[in-house]
């Protein structure tokens, strides 16, 4: 059998959430996957068109206890659960999955790191030092190779993707860089919480997690890995906005000396040549998550500072689809062979 023709069976470890919900709309429509386990928890016995009635009538699984899952008919194993959780069912799982964790529980190499930022220790340490952070047009080699892959924040995502071929090249000063980014309510998950209902969210914007956001360290050790030498540190700011998807990172940084903003955006079009999901926007052209709402990609756009020597980069995506699941996807099918774009070649959805 060809890859063509390879069928991939798959599960979806908490399918009541929005990502897990996310890559069943995904999955149902990829040429080469079969979805045979959906798991939950509160929803346990219910079908998913039930759960969410978008689903309804994609002849899916119901929703099964991850006890009940018949793991021997699934190779890859999709983890949507909160960080804390997906450690432990990590680590319980047969050793026969690929698995791609969608949770903050194995993106960082230091477990002393995860342990600071999350307010636990790391209870499965020994799983950092297989796990593959899956930013996949960074780390495609590695992801093609991997067993577990840890999906990116989304927040991360769209910081990660301009600023790291940027760190390559020595175009700008890894000492002074600036995160403003912007991000739809559906990043706060789907569980009731007071912060997301429709009066403290409608007809206003809030930054939150000031100097304290979670995937600040997980940007930063990406960014040092890229820099190449001393621990890079950035100031990065969230903001929720009334919308249910998208985020916008505004992102100021220091040319490097002789550098110029029209070098920035040369760098990332030679980096980013060939791609499918990443397009570096004509010059003057500011990107929207309007633009992005739906699909797997991410717009790059730069702009010259009015401040001499210093210049602003744009970058949106969706953050349930490039900032979650879609990336998601995009791994599994580096990791199982298959076209990088399968299930993933939906347009935009405009307006």
């Amino acid at each position: 059998m060809n890859a063509s023709e390879k069928k991939v069976a798959v599960a979806i470890l908490g399918a009541s959430g929005y990502t897990g919900a996310e890559l069943a709309r995904l999955l149902v429509r990829h040429p080469q996957a079969e979805i045979t386990a959906l798991t939950a928890g509160r929803k346990v016995g219910r079908r998913l068109g039930e759960v969410f009635p978008h689903l309804a009538g994609a002849g899916l699984p119901d929703l099964v206890s991850i006890d009940a899952a018949d793991w021997d008919a699934a190779e890859v194993a999709f983890c949507c659960l909160p960080h804390g959780t997906a450690q432990d069912v990590v680590a319980g799982l047969p050793r026969h999955l690929k698995v791609i964790d969608l949770s903050a529980d194995f993106r960082f190499a230091d477990a002393s790191l995860y342990g600071r930022w999350y307010g636990q220790a790391h209870r499965a340490p020994e799983l950092l030092k297989e796990a593959v952070y899956g930013l996949t047009e960074v780390a495609r080699d590695a992801v093609s190779k991997a067993r577990l892959v840890a999906n990116p924040g989304c927040y991360p995502t769209a910081a990660l993707l301009p600023l790291i071929p940027l760190l390559e090249a020595g175009l700008i000063d890894a000492r002074e860089i600036v995160i403003d980014a912007k991000s739809g309510v559906s990043g706060a998950g789907r569980a009731a919480k007071e912060s997301a209902l429709y009066a403290e969210v409608a007809e206003g914007v809030q930054a939150y997690g000031v100097a304290a956001h979670r995937h600040t360290p997980e940007i930063e050790q990406e960014l040092s890995g890229a820099a190449g030498g001393g621990p890079v540190t950035v100031s990065f700011t969230p903001h929720l906005v009334p919308m249910n998807r998208g985020i916008l990172a505004t992102i100021y940084v220091r040319l490097a000396p002789g550098a110029a903003a029209d070098d920035l955006g040369a760098a990332l079009r030679r980096r980013y040549s060939g791609e499918p999901f990443i397009r570096v926007v004509a010059a003057g052209e500011a990107p929207s998550t309007r633009h992005v709402r739906g699909s797997n990609g991410c717009l790059i756009g730069v702009f010259a500072d009015r401040l001499t020597g210093r210049a602003i980069v744009l970058s949106v995506i969706d953050n349930l689809v490039k900032g979650a699941s879609g990336q998601a996807v995009q791994n599994m099918n580096v990791m199982c062979g298959l076209a990088e774009t399968a299930g993933l070649e939906q347009a935009p959805l405009f307006p």
